[in-house]
């Protein structure tokens, strides 16, 4: 089944989650552990982050925007190829784009650059065969009513949700940004777009947490997160294990992407991030 086919099968059928780690990899059921590049592999090229990520025992990265890696819309269509297949060669999956495009402005002319460049981004994910981009929100501009940026945001995510759709290409809306990283606005903004191929990339904020526990947020959001960004698992103020529980229990099997901080030894760091990932995703 080609890429476009897959998303309009998952479409049609109304799964909130689409398979596709276990597709990839030949691996069995449940999620799985990817990477994005933002901030630890953010030096590295693409052979590195390879290299670092088989050795540490990854399996898919998410490429974000102005690394060294230099996996941008304006590369050619020979560079395009050339980074398809080192990834195809290779162990680690790449799964998507971490752009900084977003809708919030208030300014229509503003939305349409946005628009123009995450369509580019759309574009350089179906050449490089990636599944998806990610958009990021980045709070509400003053003295806008909140309902009408939902509303203008939605809008534009139901466009590009449409644009992609074409391209065999998922919409990501981060969680994320001071007001719209809250779970009920991030579901406004999600039912907003209104697009089946538009979904979330849950980002494990504090701002999902109730009373200690994250799932009331999951709930809310479960009907669209179509990928999950991760942090310091060792930070034990965010519930880990309830976290990837809830993530079991809806028969997620897509990745959980590590977005950490720079480190002196990342190929040691990333051995350690995956061994603690190991033991929190075990069940008691």
């Amino acid at each position: 089944m080609n890429r476009r086919s897959f998303i309009s099968s998952t479409a049609a059928a109304g799964a909130p989650f689409a398979s596709l780690a276990a597709a990839a990899t030949g691996s069995g059921p449940g999620f799985h552990l990817g990477s994005v590049t933002y901030n630890l592999l953010k030096n590295f090229d693409v052979e590195t982050i390879i290299r670092v990520l088989e050795g540490a025992g990854f399996e898919a990265v998410e490429l974000r925007t102005t690394h060294k890696h230099g996996v941008e819309p304006s590369i050619s269509q020979e560079e395009r190829a050339r980074v398809k297949r080192l990834f195809a060669q290779s162990k680690i999956r790449l799964v998507s784009y971490g752009t900084t495009t977003r809708f919030q402005s208030p300014d229509a002319a503003e939305r349409n650059k946005q628009l123009e460049i995450a369509r580019q981004f759309v574009d350089l994910a179906h050449d490089t065969g990636a599944i998806g981009i990610k958009i990021q929100p980045m709070g509400f501009p003053e003295g806008v009513p909140h309902e009408k940026t939902i509303q203008t945001f939605g809008a534009a995510l139901h466009e590009l949700g449409d644009y992609g759709a074409g391209k065999g290409v998922e919409i990501w809306m981060e969680v994320h940004g001071r007001g719209t990283s809250d779970p009920p606005v991030a579901a406004a903004i999600l039912k907003a777009a209104g697009h089946r191929n538009v979904g979330a990339c849950w980002n494990s904020n504090d701002t999902d947490l109730v009373n200690g526990s994250v799932k009331a947020s999951f709930e809310l959001l479960k009907p669209w997160i179509r990928s999950c960004h991760i942090t310091e698992l060792a930070d034990t103020r965010y519930p880990w294990r309830e976290l990837f529980s809830l993530l079991r229990e809806a028969k997620y099997d897509r990745y959980t992407f590590a977005e950490v901080a720079e480190s002196s030894e990342p190929e040691r760091f990333l051995r350690w991030y995956r061994a603690l990932w190991t033991e929190l995703n075990r069940s008691c």
